[in-house]
């Protein structure tokens, strides 16, 4: 699904694009190059065809070069697919192509929206009536793929007295200030920062759906399917390099390694089938239990590769491929919404014991 030249960059910058030493400004580009964020659009739209599960297959393959370049596919796709699920036809006409095509970064900014969905958190934006549209106030405090050089980030928006909003709001918004880059121990060119809004002027033309309520259980699939490619991608990886360790001396950890194997090509399927299915409509469950069990496999895959690769992993000449994957390996349970946060919620549905 990835050509060569990509393959070859990703591999290359890997290390850079974790640690910041890679201005992001050209990741998107990279990406938009080799019509990697066509997956899963229909033709007709600009796209490669196929489904969702495709942009997952995609994302997977980045994330086994690099988490950093899959966390800000995952954004871009996760903003391309709130476009092709929503009724505002001119907004999808007017942003699209220029997202496929990685002139503009799509910013999905809806970790708070699902949280907000769960009844974990409220909503952190906060909308009044005004003119034709809404003044705006709030705080998205972690949102990746604000592109210095121009973004537009999805948001879910409280609206006092009646049902809240999804809206896009663009980055030379008057009253919307990015901050800083965010200090993250890893994944530095993902260009993740934190927004503030302050008495923000935003016309209809800019509405993603109306009743945020009965949109976002729609997206839901499709925002945490996408996210589970950043797992399934690692822990690939870390498979792979481990299996290419297991010498006589230690055949002993290959009976561990096929357990795994099995287990993540178990809820690959399982993933793929639910997406293609629809089955995770009806209720979010089976798919937080699909992103539980995918991160616990990419953490158990990396330290298999750890004791395959013996003592040599922990010297910097020979490990630093392993080192980024074990920093990235970090990241996957705290990617909203966090293990905790999802553990909680089968907690509430009966689904995990007290």
């Amino acid at each position: 699904m990835l050509d060569h030249s990509l393959c070859q960059w990703l591999d290359a910058q890997a290390d850079a694009l974790d640690r910041g030493l890679l201005d992001g400004e050209v990741l998107l580009g990279q990406l938009a190059a080799a019509d990697v964020l066509r997956h899963g659009v229909a033709p007709a739209l600009g796209g490669a065809g196929g489904d969702v599960a495709d942009g997952v297959e995609a994302i997977a393959e980045v994330a086994s070069y690099s988490l950093t370049a899959a966390f800000v596919f995952w954004g871009q796709r996760a903003f391309i697919e709130y476009l092709l699920q929503s009724s505002n036809v001119g907004l999808r006409e007017r942003l699209l192509e220029d997202l496929l095509q990685g002139r503009r970064a799509g910013a999905t900014g809806l970790s708070n929206a699902m949280k907000f969905l769960s009844g974990i958190e409220q909503l952190g934006v906060v909308a009044h009536p005004h003119d034709a549209g809404w003044r705006l106030e709030g705080a998205l405090p972690w949102v990746t793929n604000l592109r210095k050089s121009g973004f537009t980030v999805a948001a879910a928006i409280d609206l006092p007295g009646a049902q809240p909003f999804v809206a896009a709001l663009p980055d030379d918004l008057p009253g919307l200030l990015r901050s800083d880059d965010l200090q993250l121990l890893g994944l530095q060119s993902s260009n993740t920062a934190a927004i503030r809004i302050e008495g923000a002027r935003l016309g209809r033309e800019w509405l993603i759906a109306d009743d945020a309520r009965s949109y976002l259980p729609r997206v839901r699939p499709a925002f945490l399917g996408l996210q589970c490619g950043m797992s399934i991608g690692l822990a690939r990886r870390s498979l792979a390099e481990a299996k290419s360790l297991l010498s006589d001396a230690r055949s002993v950890l290959e009976g561990e390694w096929q357990a795994l194997s099995d287990e993540l090509k178990a809820l690959e399927r399982a993933l793929r089938d639910g997406l293609r299915g629809d089955h995770f409509a009806a209720g979010p469950v089976p798919l937080f239990k699909i992103r539980i069990g995918l991160a616990r496999v990419a953490a158990d895959a990396v330290q298999l590769e750890l004791q395959a690769s013996g003592g040599k992993a922990y010297l910097q000449a020979h490990g630093s491929g392993f080192a980024r994957r074990l920093r990235e390996s970090a990241f996957v349970p705290v990617v909203t919404p966090s293990l905790v946060q999802l553990r909680s919620q089968l907690r509430k549905h009966g689904e995990l014991a007290a």
